[in-house]
């Protein structure tokens, strides 16, 4: 083993030998060298030490495991299938045994027959509690949850300190919307057993839908750190890097993926993601290939191969791998996406917005089908029909972000502020994680200088992401107007401007901080850059003539009372700036 790890192979391949030849009927001696022989892709040399070993112990199933995980490396999918099958045979008294045909499907993803060949161990083993855990695990990813709570209340009532049980209470709690108390059942867990893996990424799975996702992240890592062979786990972190656009840590899960479970097709797919998002085009496309060899009919493999595509500006091929992947899974708004996309980039806005409403007529209950199509009459400027569809999408899902926001945002750009607003509470009450509907909900409080109302949302957001910076911003803009704490509204503002140095906005509030803090050359800084970014901003102009004139630069100040007055000549801020400029020449 030493010898391996400093990469002396064949002084390595030297011991296992002759630690094999010194007592033949070693297992552990003829498994190692089969294992030498597997790590360095002899195959045929691996499995002949793995058939000695199985020969040598004929009462141990271990060695077959060996042998069957040396198939699977082959992809010899059938083949390790097949011989699983009769080692179930050759030990029907031992669970070992007897279980490895069914944590073959489970370890390969074959959840039905998998779930199937445990409901069989089950019925013939009713008091193995490991056959009945397996079963319960089995049926909640199956989503059969009321037959696997009357299982696990069994091992609950019998044994109620039983940590796995009480892992798949909360899972069931999860799937019952009731992540606060799989949080508390699950913390419970690990305040006794820190190190349950499982435990950590069930946490992480509860803590995620509560919308803690920096806490979810760090019990995933957690449960990759206890148990690296997680592939679950490991799927959760190359989400969390997919919503970072984090290419090189979804690559590194998905290498991870892929080495854990090489006939699954979801690592080459997340692989080939990471690939194009680097624009390394050549990989990507290999690992597609992979992917779907192991699942020719999955339509997210086509969206991959059309983004690919799209990305190499085939656009003929993009749209063929985009209408394979809608011809397998009609419903698939990824699909259809690529489709409009690639119209889209043809400058087709009619063809596009034709396949989209064929495709909603096809499929009306499809919320996101009513969305892509409003999105098109947006763009087209009918306004009215954009708003029906959104209103549409909404209604038939409520917890559709997007439809909500484009329907609000719609309904403003026609003038029903009053609706908008609604529509943003409205959407609040259904989503009251999305900190979207509160940022614009306290927009459209903020232009109707409602202060108070509009700090309310913003401190909504700030529950939910303490550092949100547009929240931060608006917030501290918001007290400044309201004559609040001008240090906390200027620590507030710095926040922003650390996270949005490029943003008009927040260099306008910290300016407006520093104004409030009798700061005016700094303000007068931050003024000039909001104003140079948007020239015609009535608001940016105003805060700039202010410190002008509270720097005695009257002249300087009367030039952006003349921008004011031009941009927006009846707003409060003319007279207000007019007085400013009297002031100073006085």
């Amino acid at each position: 083993m030493l010898q391996m790890h400093g990469q002396q192979w064949d002084a390595a391949e030297a011991s296992f030998k002759k630690a094999a030849e010194l007592n033949p009927k070693s297992t552990n001696a003829l498994v190692s060298l089969g294992n030498f022989y597997q790590t360095r892709g002899r195959f045929p040399e691996a499995e002949q030490w793995f058939r000695r070993a199985i020969d040598s112990a004929k009462d141990d199933p271990s060695p077959r495991l060996s042998l069957a995980s040396l198939y699977m490396a082959e992809n010899k999918l059938g083949q390790a299938e097949d011989f699983l099958r009769q080692s179930k045979q050759d030990f029907p008294t031992d669970s070992v045994g007897y279980r490895m045909l069914g944590d073959f499907y489970f370890a390969n993803n074959q959840l039905d027959k998998a779930t199937t060949e445990y409901a069989a161990l089950y019925r013939d083993h009713p008091k193995d509690m490991t056959v009945k855990k397996n079963y319960i695990q089995l049926l909640i990813l199956k989503d059969r949850f009321d037959e696997a709570r009357k299982l696990n209340d069994e091992i609950v009532k019998a044994k109620p300190d039983d940590s796995d049980a009480r892992v798949y209470k909360g899972e069931i709690e999860i799937h019952d919307g009731k992540a606060s108390d799989a949080v508390n059942t699950l913390q419970a867990v690990l305040k006794s057993e820190p190190d349950n893996a499982v435990a950590h990424y069930q946490l992480g799975l509860a803590l995620d839908q509560l919308g803690s996702t920096n806490r979810a992240e760090g019990e995933w890592r957690d449960a990759v750190r206890l148990r690296p062979e997680m592939a679950e786990a490991h799927r959760a972190l190359a989400v969390v890097a997919i919503h970072r656009n984090d290419a090189a840590g979804l690559a590194q899960e998905a290498d991870q993926i892929i080495a854990l479970q090489p006939a699954s097709p979801d690592g080459y797919l997340l692989r080939a993601v990471a690939d194009i998002d680097r624009k390394q085009f050549a990989t990507a496309d290999e690992n597609l290939k992979r992917s779907l060899e192991k699942a020719p009919n999955n339509p997210a493999a086509y969206v991959q191969l059309g983004n690919l595509r799209m990305a190499q500006k085939q656009l003929p091929e993009a749209q063929k791998a985009f209408q394979l992947a809608l011809d397998q899974d009609p419903n698939s708004t990824e699909a259809l996406g690529g489709v409009l996309n690639v119209y889209q980039e043809q400058k087709q806005h009619d063809k596009a917005l034709a396949a989209a409403k064929a495709q909603s007529d096809k499929y009306p209950k499809n919320a996101g089908f009513h969305v892509m199509v409003g999105a098109l009459l947006e763009q087209g400027k009918d306004l009215a029909g954009a708003e029906a569809e959104f209103k549409q999408a909404s209604d038939l899902d409520k917890k559709n972000s997007e439809a909500w926001v484009k329907l609000g945002m719609m309904q403003s750009a026609r003038g029903n502020t009053d609706q908008a607003l609604e529509t943003y509470l409205d959407g609040s009450k259904n989503k009251p994680k999305e900190i979207a509907f509160n940022l614009l909900a306290g927009g459209i409080y903020e232009s109707r200088q409602d202060w108070e109302h509009a700090k309310q949302q913003y401190q909504k957001v700030l529950e939910v992401q303490p550092e949100n910076p547009l929240a931060s911003n608006n917030l501290a803009y918001v007290m400044l107007q309201q004559g609040g704490n001008v240090d906390v509204a200027f620590a507030m503002a710095q926040t922003a401007r650390r996270q949005l140095p490029d943003n008009p906005n927040a260099a306008d509030t910290l300016g407006w901080a520093f104004y409030h803090k009798h700061v005016y050359t700094s303000a007068t800084d931050l003024f000039k850059e909001a104003v140079k970014k948007e020239p015609d901003n009535a608001l940016f102009n105003y805060h700039l003539g202010l410190a002008y004139a509270k720097s005695g630069k009257a002249a300087l100040a009367r030039q952006q009372l003349d921008r004011v007055v031009k941009i927006k000549p009846n707003s409060p801020e003319v007279e207000e700036l007019r007085r400013a400029v009297a002031e100073a020449k006085g």
